[in-house]
């Protein structure tokens, strides 16, 4: 099989058919893939996450000590929305959203589960999915952009800006990060043949993010690929690959200048771009602006432990809170607005202690560990506790967590065992 020596250092657990095997790893795949279309509800991504969930619950799954604290806060997150929105549960568009939160936090238990084993070729099928899916999100997009598709402009785009298979542009360009990471390693690492199909698709992906016109996506692929590649250098124990990823970096970075320099010479591009790459838009000014009111949502959040219930923030100010951490007081109160934050930043002290672990994974790991800081920066701009592959790659996190300590265990069990019979 394929993935026979990949296995092998994933230390699996139970004992499966390779039919069986095969199948996990095909969900696995069909989970990363469907991630980018949910412009439609439910969303591929729902449908696939139960049937998944089904098939891995009948063939197998554990849910391991490690994940209690992670159980935990996910538990104390949604009870403290559910508590802020009971009164509030006559209101469709609250009760969809407090289903839709619970059942994010079941993926994350979910997707930590399955990771934790066989991980190795596990990670590898969601990866794939993911740069497939982020493909056709992509190709989607910039179709929509440039009238490709008759009559479907307004479906694959929002206000001028590339949507592609995603309501909002702006989600658009934050899912694209991780598989465009994914990309840019295979461009930085593998072999030519394979370098270079992947330098094909992370053009594709760069392009619609340039397309969605979201600052925060351009600094998120900008900052987290420049932050991916250095941890690669750091940890690649051979020379000669530090080198080649030093210079390919460079060269790639040289070429993606040079198509945005070409991208901006067309009128419309170029004046887009400007618009929206200014810091003084008008939403994000004033004392009702962007960041006037995380400062008066914060004010407020102090003298309400409850909260004022799921997307109520509206009813207060001209617009939503645009800040995740602040959305998770002001919706879920302090209950949620303390364990919301607490949940993100153990997983990131956790990634950095993992950073440097020896396993047959670790180039997967750098790039999700990468674009899930990616996603926390973000989050303090623009509200992302509801987008799916947030919430995917913090499950993949976990699940890599509890698979490096029984990585851990199990060479140290080799090292013991000649001692022992000595």
């Amino acid at each position: 099989m394929a993935y026979a020596a990949t296995a092998e250092g994933s230390l699996p657990s139970m004992t499966a058919a390779p039919g069986v095997v095969a199948l996990q790893r095909a969900l696995l795949w069909l989970v990363g893939a469907s991630v980018a279309i949910v412009f439609i509800e439910p969303s591929p991504y729902e449908l696939m996450t139960i049937a998944a969930s089904i098939i891995f619950f009948a063939t197998g799954l554990r849910l391991r000590l490690v994940f209690m604290q992670l159980l935990l806060l996910l538990f104390l997150v949604n009870i403290g929305y559910s508590i802020s929105a009971a009164s509030l549960m006559d209101k469709p568009e609250v009760t969809s959203w407090i289903a839709t939160s619970w059942y994010m936090a079941f993926t994350v238990i979910f997707l930590a589960m399955v990771v934790s084993e066989d991980t190795a070729a596990r990670l590898d099928m969601l990866r794939r999915g993911l740069i497939v899916g982020a493909l056709i999100a992509s190709l989607a997009g910039i179709a929509g952009y440039f009238n490709l598709v008759p009559g479907a402009h307004k479906l694959l785009t929002l206000y001028d800006r590339a949507s592609g298979t995603f309501k909002d542009p702006n989600v658009l360009g934050a899912f694209l990060i991780l598989p465009a990471l994914f990309a840019l390693q295979s461009v930085v690492s593998d072999g030519f043949g394979k370098s270079l199909r992947s330098a094909i698709a992370l053009g594709i992906m760069a392009l619609a993010v340039l397309l969605a016109f979201s600052r925060a996506a351009w600094g998120g692929l900008a900052l987290t690929s420049a932050f991916m590649l250095a941890l690669m250098v750091l940890t690649n124990p051979s020379r000669a690959q530090r080198s080649r990823i030093i210079v390919t970096a460079v060269v790639a970075a040289i070429a993606v200048v040079m198509l945005i320099a070409v991208l901006l010479s067309f009128d419309s591009i170029g004046e887009m771009f400007k618009q929206r790459a200014s810091f003084d838009q008008s939403y994000d000014e004033g004392r009702f602006g962007r960041f006037g009111r995380h400062i008066l949502g914060a004010e407020m959040a102090l003298d309400l432990p409850f909260g004022i219930g799921p997307l109520q923030f509206h009813r207060y100010f001209p617009e939503d809170t645009h800040n995740s951490y602040l959305n998770a007081f002001m919706s879920g109160g302090w209950i949620s607005g303390i364990c919301y934050p607490a949940l993100v930043f153990i997983t990131i002290i956790m990634g950095f202690r993992h950073i440097f672990v020896r396993v047959p994974w670790q180039r997967a790991y750098l790039a999700i560990f990468a674009a899930f800081l990616g996603t926390v920066g973000e989050s303090f701009i623009i509200d992302t506790d509801h987008w799916r592959h947030f919430w995917m790659t913090l499950g993949a996190m976990w699940g890599m967590f509890a698979a490096a300590q029984r990585h851990r265990a199990g060479a140290a069990q080799v090292i013991t065992a000649p001692a022992q019979a000595s």
